[in-house]
């Protein structure tokens, strides 16, 4: 048990190390403008497969909104992207 617990924490090590050497992003800049809340994340729900089609070839195009208010934002965005399947419901079924 020993021979495997040592190479684990060595390497655990090595990578929290690692990880703490990354450069801070200056995030001031895109959260600045309107807040996004509930109908916002609604919207950028329904258009997320757009979005994500769109944002692989331009870097100024992202999926989720930098700067929303949080909770209602990402419930929003949930039901607006399909609510994870709870809105398919039946209609997802093939009939006999």
């Amino acid at each position: 048990m020993k021979n495997k617990v040592i190479p684990f924490l060595l390497i655990l090590s090595i990578i929290i190390l690692i990880s703490s050497c990354t450069n801070a992003e200056n995030t001031a800049a895109c959260l600045n403008g309107k807040t996004f809340g509930f109908w916002g994340g609604l919207w950028h729900g329904i258009i997320a497969p757009v979005d994500l089609v769109i944002s692989l070839f331009r870097d100024d195009i992202t999926v989720y909104a930098q700067n929303n208010n949080g909770a209602w934002y990402a419930f929003g965005f949930i039901l607006g992207s399909g609510g994870w399947g709870f809105l398919g419901g039946k209609s997802g079924r093939r009939r006999r």
